[in-house]
This record gives structure tokens, sequence and C-alpha cells, in this order.
């Protein structure tokens, strides 16, 4: 029969007369197409809008500039009129400042705008939604630096540093402290009480982000922070270098107030968060040493506990 021919263009004759056939493309729309996409893999679904916003936030670069040495991967925006007025001061690297229209001007956004326009930065202002959305709407009070990403000092230069210095060297070290607030909060009592450098772990601890810089109120622009690939070995070549390391640890064998060393080069080893002195930092210290509490509280906030130690130690350099 002429409808079941396969020649093109056969015919069906039929009550309405002769009909031009399919070809098969009827039965061929009738295949499935496969399973249906997830939500996030639809191009132009909310789903798959919002998962492309969060991977943007989690690839956008976490680190700031220094010195010089090992550095992240991009600029980011440094906020906050403390931490951005320190960072011109101390001429770190920056590439523009961001202003927004309408706030509030003080003496930190007046000395901001003057210093980066003596060194020629471009000052562009913006309005409050566009620097909210730039910054991820973090507090930022109007201001924002916009850095190349951060660069840390190697140990051996921070090492070479503090054996030219004329005061008695005094380094910090930080054991897993993942949270880049304690670590801005370190960094900020560090400069305070008189250290002269942090060494951090490459691993499993927080880097100099944003978020750390502002939380050390722009002091992180003041001392030399080290990163190194393993904090074992660190701190074995601050002993080689006559150092001694006192880790802190809420069941150590002797107390802040027992302890006498505090005119010797030191390091401090502030654990972390959680679970304090890993097993091999803590076999690797030559003091562990504890904070003597009321019993009230079993142990003290990771920056708490190093602000207290370096304020204790500063006060017995003071006297000695």
């Amino acid at each position: 029969m002429a409808g079941n021919s396969s020649r093109r263009g056969a015919v069906r004759k039929g009550k309405k007369g002769a009909t031009v056939g399919s070809g098969g493309q009827r039965a061929r729309a009738l295949a499935g197409k496969g399973p249906t996409p997830k939500a996030t893999e639809r191009k132009g679904h909310p789903a798959a809008r919002r998962a492309a916003a969060a991977e943007r936030r989690t690839a956008a670069p976490n680190r700031r500039p220094a010195r010089g040495g090992k550095s992240g991967e991009g600029p980011e925006l440094l906020v906050g009129r403390n931490p951005v007025a320190e960072a011109l001061r101390a001429e770190i690297p920056a590439t523009a400042l961001y202003v927004a229209v309408g706030i509030d001007s003080d003496e930190r956004v007046t000395e901001s705008i003057h210093l980066a326009a003596d060194r020629g930065l471009p000052i562009l202002e913006v309005s409050k939604a566009e620097l909210d959305r730039r910054t991820g709407a973090i507090l930022h009070q109007g201001v924002a630096l916009q850095v190349p990403a951060f660069a840390y000092d190697e140990l051996r230069d921070l090492l070479d540093l503090v054996a030219q210095s004329t005061v008695t060297p005094l380094l910090v070290a930080l054991d897993g402290v993942t949270d880049p607030r304690n670590l801005g909060a370190v960094i900020r009592s560090a400069v305070a009480f008189g250290a002269q450098g942090i060494v951090i772990p490459t691993r499993r601890s927080a880097g100099v982000t944003a978020t750390a810089w502002r939380t050390s109120a722009g002091t992180a622009a003041r001392i030399p922070i080290a990163q190194v690939t393993n904090l074992v070995r660190a701190l074995k070549d601050c002993q080689k270098a006559g150092m001694q390391v006192v880790g802190l640890d809420a069941d150590g064998d002797t107390t802040l107030d027992e302890f006498d060393y505090a005119s010797e080069p030191l390091v401090i080893v502030v654990g972390s968060e959680g679970r304090g002195l890993s097993r091999l930092v803590g076999d690797t210290c030559d003091t562990r040493l504890s904070i003597p509490m009321t019993g009230r509280a079993e142990s003290l906030n990771a920056s708490v506990a190093a602000a207290v130690t370096l304020a204790e130690f500063a006060r017995q350099r003071r006297l000695g």
C-alpha cells in the first residue's frame, strides 16, 4: 500500500483524499528526552541563579597584601574606616578607594581620601547600594579599599628580623585557629603588647581575610605575618634560633602566675577554638602554660587567652 511505502512523499488514500505521510517524524517526536535536569542545572531557573551566586562568593579571593612572600589569588575589598585609614597610613599596596555617596564624613574618611589622593589612587564615589553589593553587605561604614592579594612573610625573614631587634623577641603562633575574627583580635593584641610577628599554618587555619583585617582594626599592616606549611617544624626552627616555645593549655603544667621566663625570647602558641593545642604541637612546646581562673568558666576564647597572656608578659617586661 502507498501509505506503508518507505518512498519519500508516499501518500495514503482515505475518505478525505490523499495526504502526505509524516516520514516517521511523529514517532520520533514521541521519543523520550531523558530525565528532567536538576533545578540548579536549568538555565534561568531561580535555583540555578542562587547556585551561581554562591559559587561566585566562594570563589572570591580571601587574602590581602603585606610586605612580600606567598600571596593569595586576587584582589579584594578591605572595609571599615579604621582598617582603611590604617592600611593607607602603612602604605600597603592598593588600587582604588571606594566612598559611598552621602555618608557622614569624619576625620578617618577625610584622612583616607587625602592619603589616597597623595598616592594617586583612584577615588570612586558609589552609591551605598553598590558598595553593599561589592562588599557582600558586610558593615563597611561607607568606605572600602581595593587591595591586592595578601602576601605573607617567610619565617626565616621573620626570625632574622627579631634577631636584629633591640628588644627581647616575642612571637605569637596560632595552631588551628579557624575563625578570622579570632585571628584579627590576636593580631590586634600582639601589636598592642609588643609582639614582633605572627606565625600561622597554611592548612586548617584562618588566613588574613578582609574579616581578619577589619577585626584587627587595620593593625595587620603594622606586624609581619608568616605563613608556614608545617607549624611543628616552624616551632623547632624558632627553638634553634634560641626561643622558648610556650603553649597555652588549660591543663598546663605551669600557671601564668608562676612563669618566670618573660624576659627570654618567646613564642606563644595559641590553640584552636575547640580542641586547643594539637598533640604534635603540644609535644613540641617547652612549657605548657595555663591561665588561672575562678573555675566558673572552663576555658577562654583563643583571642582572649592570647590577650591575657600578652598583657601579663608586657607587664613583666616593663617591670623587669
